[in-house]
């Protein structure tokens, strides 16, 4: 295995197994909801007048796909819709009262996870971190002109 290849897999498995070792107090505080739908409560809140193409573009989903877990949110009283007095059309989605309360269940939970961790970052040098940094900043840079060079496009 090349340290390319090596690289890519260590990241696929250092992903896993923090989704793994999360997974299991995730699925325990925010029982009534799936993760799809934590990731948009997420969005709405940390992005002001969301709405379908941007949570779209944002959750890499489709416009359909949002527009369902949207209306379950909905249903759930999770988020609410409205809309702005200048553009009647457009609908944006903002967090109920009760969606506020999974969005800071969620923001704990990844304070404390990141605590939990906190051994590994403070052994980092800030030359390391910014190695690394620079390595996702660069990939991530090109995966988005791959994205553009291959049409690809949230619809």
């Amino acid at each position: 295995m090349d340290k390319e290849e090596q690289l890519i897999t260590n990241f696929r498995d250092l992903f896993d197994k923090m989704v793994w070792i999360n997974k299991y107090k995730m699925e325990d505080r925010l029982k009534e909801c799936t993760p799809s739908e934590v990731h948009c409560i997420e969005s709405i809140e940390k992005n002001a007048d969301s709405n379908v193409r941007e949570l779209a573009k944002s959750l890499y989903m489709t416009r359909g796909a949002i527009s369902k877990l949207t209306k379950k949110l909905m249903a759930k009283k999770l988020i609410e819709s409205y809309q702005k007095p200048e553009n009647k059309k457009e609908i944006y989605f903002k967090l109920t009262p009760q969606g506020k309360e999974i969005f800071k269940i969620h923001e704990d939970l990844h304070k404390e996870f990141r605590e939990r961790d906190k051994v590994v970052f403070e052994q980092i040098t800030d030359e390391q971190f910014d190695s690394m940094l620079y390595f996702v900043e660069k990939y991530n840079s090109h995966l988005d002109a791959e994205i553009k060079k291959q049409g690809l496009t949230i619809n």
